[in-house]
């Protein structure tokens, strides 16, 4: 059975590989290999081998070889096959025998045709990749194809709100907006402040944007950023509505004016550095901030 995990979407791509984990009887028999650095001679030498006091065997390979230079991604892959990978030299002239990133995708695709009914191979690869693609059309014949993508604007929404459920919670929707807007489509991050904020209402509780402002440190951190951005903007009305809405939440107000002080002392520096020339990637490289 072939399992390929691909997409942009590391994070549910990950969920799925923990719930394909715990389908399986694999006991003590599971490896895991680096895909970008693993010799597949020895992937498919472990593939091989019987599972020892279980029914099957786990096979785990997280991402591809990065190609080489020159290799192009739509290239056709070429004649390395699952002989190359079991020990014959590869192309002549590749370091040490490697494969290209084509002749590693190649020759895993006709191994898995060749695999032990007990053994499980999952690929997780963080990028999606075409229908046509050696290692798509495998899956479709011997397993299953799993793309994530990240989700965005009202589908990253809908996410929260079903990632909430599985809590056993529910979320109103503008506290599930909040999440969004502020932390955007990092799923883990989002998981990781759900998680807190489920176990502080409680099962069976609703997620408020009240208890969003007041759990979620991403949340805080990013709109005390907006105020510091607003008053950079002079935009006076925006900056005092923020202010207000921070101090209602219970933000300490010396904490608030140093970090005011602090953005007006970074505006200064960069004013006064790039009056001397400097590029955009120098000044953010002298002060130590994101690049401009």
């Amino acid at each position: 059975m072939f399992y390929l995990l691909h997409g942009d979407d590391e994070f549910s791509s990950r969920e799925h590989l923990k719930k394909l984990r715990q389908q399986g009887d694999f006991g003590f028999n599971q490896d895991t290999y680096d895909g970008t650095t693993a010799d597949l001679k020895t992937i498919v030498m472990s593939s091989d081998t019987q599972p020892f006091l279980s029914e099957q065997r786990l096979i785990v390979i997280e991402g591809l070889p990065k190609r080489k230079r020159g290799e192009s991604s739509t290239a056709a892959p070429q004649e390395e096959s699952t002989k190359s990978a079991k020990g014959k030299r590869g192309k002549k002239g590749s370091k040490g025998g490697a494969l290209t990133r084509a002749g590693f995708e190649k020759a895993l695709a006709e191994h898995i045709s060749q695999m032990p009914e007990s053994t499980v191979l999952i690929l997780l690869v963080d990028e999606a990749l075409d229908k046509a693609h050696v290692l798509v059309k495998a899956a479709d014949q011997h397993g299953k194809t799993i793309q994530s993508t990240q989700p965005k604007g009202a589908q990253l929404e809908r996410w929260i709100a079903a990632q909430a459920k599985e809590l056993g919670v529910k979320i109103a929707p503008d506290a599930c907006a909040l999440l969004a807007n502020f932390i955007g489509n990092q799923l883990r991050l989002l998981a990781n402040e759900l998680h807190k904020l489920a176990t502080y209402v409680g099962p069976g509780g609703t997620i408020t944007a009240a208890e969003v402002r007041l759990l979620s440190a991403q949340v805080q951190e990013a709109r005390i950023f907006d105020l510091t951005d607003a008053l950079a903007q002079r935009n006076s009305k925006q900056a005092l509505n923020i202010l207000h809405d921070l101090l209602a939440d219970g933000e300490a107000p010396l904490k608030l004016i140093g970090l005011i002080t602090s953005q007006v002392r970074t505006l200064m520096l960069v004013k006064e550095l790039a009056q001397k020339g400097m590029r955009g990637g120098q000044v953010a490289s002298t002060l130590g901030i994101a690049p401009l």
